[in-house]
Formats: C-alpha cells, structure tokens, sequence
C-alpha cells in the first residue's frame, strides 16, 4: 500500500481515533469441584492513543491488530480471577492493555453478559422441595447485564482511573392494573382519551455510573496483575468493587418500584426506581432510564355485542410495536 502523507490541501484534520474489536463473543466455565460457574460475554474493546498515523500515513506500526483484542480477551478470560464479575472483568482487561502497549492512553471495553440461571431440580430427599442443579443451567429470558468501562491512561501509567457504568437492558415488564394518565395538555392535536387504569408494560433499559476510582498499575513484567480489595471498606459500599451487589439492588428496586406504584405516569414511576437506586447505593452517581411504552389496545368487539373497551370488561388486548411513547430521565446525587 503506497503511504498518504498530509499536505495542505487537505480540507480536514483528523480530529478524533479509536478502533477496536467488537463481538467477541465469550463463555466461560468456573469449575468448583462438582458445582459449576458459567458466563456467557459480548465484549468490544476499543483503542485510542497515539493512532493518528496509522489514518493520515497509513502507518501500521501503531496498530495493535484487532485479531490481537480478541486474543487478549480470550486470555484474560482464561486466567483472570474476576472473569465471573463483568465490571471487575473489563477494568482488568483495559487496565492490561493500557499498560502492555506504551502508545495506547485509553481503553474502553464494554461487556454484555447473557442471563444464565440454574435449573431447579427436585429435591432427592425432601418431597415438593428443589434445589438449584450444579452444572445445568437454562437462558432466563432475553435480559442483559451491561458494563461500560474506560480505563485512562492518558495522565501517565502509574496514574490509572477507572470510569464504570453498568446496567441492564431488554428486561420487560408488564403490569395489568395500577396505572393512570390523566391531566396532560389538552389542545387540537389531542385524540388521547384520559384513563384511570391501563396496562403498564416497558422494556426496561437501565444505566448508572460510579464514581472514577483509581487503579493501581500491574507490577509484574506482563501486565497482567489486577487485585480487587477482598473486604469492602466502607467507602467502597455501593461502588464499584461491589458492584454484584448493586446490580441486585438496582434490579431489585426497578422491579419492586414498577410492581407496587400507583403509576401516574411513566414519568412519575421512572423518578422514584431513580431515586431507590441513588438512595441504596453509596457510589453510584447518576442513574439513567429509557423506557418505552409497550402499548395494549383493547379490541373493539362492539360488531358482535360484546363489550370490551370499558375498563371493567376490557380483557383481550392487541399488542401495538409502533409508534411508541419513549420516556428517559437521569438522576444524579446532590
């Protein structure tokens, strides 16, 4: 390939870089003796730091090759002790990177990891009990836990931040009563009739962000080391370094606040899951919703006498995938 050199003419300036490996589908089994771990991962790790060459002189020197992403991951997921916990996973793999190659300041990997949960089988001593298998598990649902990490290197090697967000996506919920929506703008454009009681239905899409903490830089000659503190020190409740426990909480909240609320509004009932999130989880800093409405229109059967559009009688419902109200909101601590 003939090299590009960078003249004057040129009308631009290459203002931002990064490249990356994305897909890099992972599952992993953790092995403790008879009863077994698994996580299945999508991850994509992307690149920035002194790259520029390799887009304005097509210089390839600078390019750590996406095929070595993939096999980076692939080994960290072998050998790495936090492979079972996503957040700590993806802070170890960008913190290896940032460190291995001196030219690359940040590293940015995101992971989406599958729901796998184990089957429960019936109890061999203790009739109408089960207990969850050790090694057999099922896909519950279409759920997923999602982590967004950049680890940045750009203040110097020995000066590691980590920046964390973490959440969940497509998880849907669906309720048959305890919804309202009354009191909105009434003008020329209104066909919306006023209800007291309606079917609440979302895909729930859950994000929240920690604070930045530092990380130390690995002392060993590959890079490799990563330790997560084995004991919570108070500060670190509700952080990143727990963050298992906050992705409990903060699904937990999210269900519990969509089942009991006596919805006013999609609004109304986003604020108060938001306000759970910040409350139960000391380093979480802001927590973002998007919530789309999955409508459900009562079928008109009036054609053949039958009655159901009043909401005592309204029973079959016609699922409607377009168009969809979108409800979103950020909560931030004080």
């Amino acid at each position: 390939m003939s090299s590009a050199t960078v003249t004057s003419s040129e009308p631009g300036v290459l203002a931002s870089a990064q490249y990356g490996k994305d897909l890099v589908r992972v599952l992993r089994v953790v092995r403790d003796g008879k009863f077994h771990h698994v996580v299945e991962y999508n991850v994509c790790v992307l690149l920035e730091g002194d790259i520029a060459s390799s887009y304005t002189q097509a210089d390839n020197s600078v390019v750590v090759a996406t095929d070595s992403m993939k096999n980076i991951t692939y080994y960290l997921a072998k050998v790495s002790p936090h492979i079972l916990h996503p957040e700590h996973f993806a802070l170890h793999l960008g913190t290896h990177i940032v460190s291995k190659y001196a030219h690359i300041h940040r590293a940015f990997v995101d992971v989406e990891q599958l729901r796998w949960s184990r089957i429960p089988i019936a109890s061999d001593t203790v009739e109408g009990q089960t207990a969850p298998h050790p090694h057999a598990f099922w896909r519950d649902g279409g759920e997923k836990r999602i982590v967004k990490v950049e680890v940045d290197a750009s203040a110097g090697k020995d000066k590691l931040v980590g920046r964390v967000s973490a959440g969940l996506v497509d998880l849907l919920v669906l309720k048959s009563t305890g919804s309202a929506f009354t009191g909105f703008v009434r003008d020329e454009y209104t066909t919306l009739t006023e209800v007291d009681d309606r079917i609440f239905s979302t895909s729930v899409d859950l994000s929240y962000t920690f604070a930045p903490i530092s990380l130390a830089a690995p002392a060993d000659d590959k890079n490799l080391a990563f330790d997560v503190p084995k004991e919570l020190a108070e500060g670190d409740k509700g952080g990143v370094w727990d963050a298992d426990k906050v992705s409990e909480r903060a699904r937990t909240a999210t269900l519990d606040i969509f089942a009991k609320d006596e919805s006013a509004s999609v609004q109304a009932t986003l604020y108060k899951m938001g306000q759970r999130v910040i409350a139960e989880n000391a380093g979480v800093q802001s927590v973002s919703y998007k919530l789309p409405n999955k409508h459900y229109v009562p079928v008109d059967m009036r054609y053949l006498g039958v009655d159901n559009l009043t909401l005592a009688q309204a029973e079959v419902f016609v699922p409607l995938t377009a168009p969809s109200g979108l409800i979103a909101a950020t909560i931030a601590r004080k």
